[in-house]
């Protein structure tokens, strides 16, 4: 008996240990996992329900994900005092946030997190991890960098949680903070949980092909190591995918997104990626092929909206009305701060300017990064701030990031300021660093440019005025 229970605590802590590494950009290969396994013979709690049975249909992970949730809670609730069995519910609750894009997901996570906590309030990292994840999940980081700084503080030359602060400050803005968090660390670029983290910080200080070179470097190895989640193993060519496209390569990005679907089927942000480049590619239809796929699976915003610039673009205004609408609705009753897409969107298309404007504000109280100041440069933008708009736009430039979407806004509110050369020079840099950033504003840069005065005519018209 004492060794069929020796068995079990062995097989749970493994188990944990490799649902805790699944959170975004942490990975973690169990031997230990292996191991206990074949020691003890001991099957999923899925499977022991279906024990006996002959020739049981197999489950999805999804399935499998749903007992098990089922399976430790119930444990749990036997237990009232227990530490280990809430974190894997946190842990598992945070998987299906991912695979599903249900924000409740990471409520209930952290709910579980903190009952385990508050259980064993020392010697528990792994429910102070799946807190930190539940709290970024819900873009509170700055509750989350609090618990991130807490873990490496106590373990200061570990890597990944040196990598962890770092990448919620650069979230945050705090980019000198970031910027000694990710000092030395590319000593550990094999690190498949501070590699990405690393990428990320060289495309905000502007050095893209490095990112990019960095997420395929990682991918490789990801390729190569044993026992990497299909759900983490879908990210990482998603993240491949992201960057290519960022970088106005959007057929390179379609090949990362299709291999991500052919490890990890229906994964909605796969779907939703390939959708999204499909119409900045102004391939329509394949646009709304994969959108459907995804609403199919999940009511995502950032979808909605493609399908709704879709729709409008072969000329169905009414079902381009219609996934507005549905938009507005999903992204007006969620809490706190709206998805910096869906703000996009709402922006891009002059809806609700003073409720997102107003949104944006209240983010940056904590987060000020590149980004938010973006977003406030073009809610001023809209409007008909432009002044103020010029300044954020400054502040959102400062780290010399190099995003075309930067810099078509920068030209555009230069533009409106007057600024004849300015915009000219931030609209060519736009385009000429990615030509597929935005579906529909290219065409507008390539549009304003033409109907700017020309630098020649310019400086005649200002000779003659001067001349006596």
């Amino acid at each position: 008996m004492q060794a069929r229970h020796r068995c079990t605590r062995i097989f749970d802590v493994a188990r944990f240990a490799s649902l805790v590494a699944r959170r975004t950009g942490a990975i973690v290969v169990s031997a230990a996992a292996v191991l206990s396994i074949a020691a003890c013979g001991r099957p999923s709690p899925a499977h022991v329900a279906s024990a006996g049975r002959i020739a049981a249909p197999l489950k999805s992970d999804a399935e499998i994900r749903d007992l098990d949730i089922e399976y430790y809670l119930a444990r749990a609730n036997r237990d009232p005092t227990g530490a280990m069995d809430l974190a894997h519910v946190g842990a598992l609750h945070l998987a299906r946030g991912r695979e599903t894009g249900d924000p409740r997901e990471a409520i209930l996570a952290e709910q579980a997190a903190r009952r385990s906590l508050h259980n064993r309030s020392v010697a528990n990292i792994g429910a102070a991890q799946v807190l930190e994840s539940a709290l970024l999940a819900q873009h509170r980081f700055d509750e989350a960098l609090t618990l991130a700084v807490s873990a490496r503080d106590q373990d200061p030359d570990n890597a990944s949680l040196r990598a962890a602060v770092g990448d919620i400050q650069m979230e945050l803005g705090q980019y000198d903070s970031a910027r000694a968090s990710f000092s030395n660390l590319h000593t550990a670029l094999g690190d498949l949980s501070v590699a990405p983290r690393l990428a990320r910080w060289a495309e905000i200080e502007g050095q893209p092909d490095k990112a990019r070179r960095m997420l395929h470097a990682t991918l490789v190895t990801a390729l190569k190591t044993n026992g990497v989640p299909r759900e983490q193993m879908g990210w990482y060519w998603l993240r491949v995918g992201d960057v290519e496209l960022r970088t106005g390569h959007p057929h390179a990005a379609d090949s990362a997104y299709t291999a991500g679907l052919v490890v990890h089927p229906n994964d909605y942000r796969l779907l939703s990626a390939l959708a999204h480049s499909a119409a900045l590619q102004q391939r329509w239809t394949r646009a709304i092929d994969y959108g459907q796929q995804v609403i199919g699976l999940t009511l995502d915003p950032a979808t909605l909206g493609t399908l709704s610039d879709a729709y409008a673009a072969i000329g169905d205004t009414a079902k381009s009305t219609e996934y507005a609408h549905v938009l507005d609705v999903a992204v007006l009753k969620q809490p706190g701060a709206y998805h910096r897409a869906w703000s996009l969107f709402l922006l891009d298309h002059d809806r609700h300017v003073a409720t997102v404007a107003r949104k944006i504000r209240e983010e940056l109280r904590t987060r000020k990064d590149v980004y938010a100041y973006d977003l406030l440069a073009w809610g001023l933008h809209k409007e008909g701030r432009d002044r103020e708009a010029d300044q954020a736009m400054t502040l959102a430039l400062r780290e010399g990031t190099q995003d075309a979407q930067l810099f078509y806004h920068a030209g555009m509110i230069a533009h409106s300021l007057g600024r004849s050369d300015d915009a000219r020079a931030q609209l060519t840099r736009a385009l000429a660093l990615n030509p597929f950033f935005h579906p529909t504003a290219p065409a507008i840069a390539r549009a304003t440019l033409a109907a700017l005065p020309s630098t020649r005519r310019v400086a005649s018209t200002s000779s003659s005025v001067s001349a006596p």
